[in-house]
């Protein structure tokens, strides 16, 4: 199988026919697991397919304040589509202990390195799923929603050789504060004196990482600014942009109007995407109803998240 999707979800997020309704995954498990590093431990659960790929992807799911691993794989559905295709998906947990919330502490300078704090521990989960299963070390992924999707873009810069792609919902930028107080101003407005460039944050790296934003034009949360923040840290500006307007129930994605703008560079890859949905709030879009801060209606983000990541491996080392 080419690819992380294809062929089965081959044309990004189309519809397809109604199936019969799914309660989950018919033969894959969701297993307990839980790994410590020199940084510190997490639980997480495991969700692995009935029959996965020969060499199959793993895509790490980060997810949001006051969720957990079950609630964020039910709202985002992504273990349905995991075992239709074969691949591995990751949930750490993060706990009370560490934040009273249960959200990941992407405002840290702690918690924004390589080999530090929870960077360091999603690397070693990572890593350990990646040694007890079939995966394939050049299709590893990272995603997640809010404070999750905050963390996954620290952890992709910190680890550049590990993740091929990331993807964000309704998240903010690497680095982009430095304290409890910073990180409400960015959430509030967006983060203040952002510069373009990747050298924003003293953890970025200088590597575009292969990026996919999902935001809500009404997110009273989670400022959309920060979408635009996320794609400056990107250098978009350098890149071929070339935007769609969906309207909505009348066209091939059904469910809320957006915009999706994809970004090129010269070999006229799309390595970065950006999809501003009109009406949504702070909830993952296309979700399901069984899972918190999710928006029923669409587009799918998981689907489109997941195609995004079929594109995209890591490059064997020299």
């Amino acid at each position: 199988m080419r690819g992380l999707a294809a062929p089965v979800l081959k044309g990004l997020g189309q519809r397809q026919p109604s199936p019969a309704p799914e309660r989950g995954p018919s033969s894959g498990s969701f297993v307990v697991r839980s790994h410590a590093v020199a940084a510190g431990s997490r639980d997480y659960k495991l969700f692995v397919p009935g029959t996965p790929q020969k060499s199959a992807p793993l895509v790490v799911m980060l997810h949001g304040c006051t969720q957990n691993p079950d609630d964020f794989a039910a709202g985002t559905g992504m273990n349905v589509l995991a075992e239709r295709l074969g691949i591995f998906v990751a949930y750490p947990a993060q706990n009370r202990s560490a934040h009273p919330q249960k959200c990941w502490n992407w405002y840290d300078p702690a918690d924004q390195s390589r080999e530090s704090g929870e960077p360091a521990i999603i690397a070693g989960i990572t890593r350990a799923v990646m040694a007890a299963y079939p995966i394939d070390p050049a299709r590893v992924y990272i995603a997640g929603m809010s404070a999750g999707g905050a963390a996954a873009l620290n952890i992709a810069h910190a680890y550049p050789d590990l993740y091929a792609a990331v993807g964000v919902h309704s998240g903010l930028a690497a680095g982009c504060a430095r304290d409890l107080g910073s990180a409400i101003m960015a959430m509030q407005v967006g983060a203040p004196g952002f510069g373009t460039g990747p050298n924003f944050g003293a953890t970025v790296t200088p590597k575009r990482i292969p990026t996919i934003v999902f935001h809500g034009t009404d997110d009273n949360t989670v400022s959309v600014r920060n979408a635009d923040q996320i794609l400056a840290q990107a250098e978009a500006s350098g890149l071929e942009a070339s935007a769609e307007r969906f309207e909505g129930a009348g066209d091939r994605f059904g469910g809320h109007p957006f915009i999706r703008t994809r970004y090129s560079d010269r070999t006229g890859r799309v390595v970065l995407e950006d999809w501003r949905i009109r009406g949504v709030g702070h909830a993952w879009s296309g979700g399901r109803p069984e899972g918190t801060y999710t928006d029923p209606a669409g587009p799918d983000a998981s689907r489109a998240m997941l195609d995004f990541f079929a594109e995209h491996r890591l490059a064997k080392p020299h």
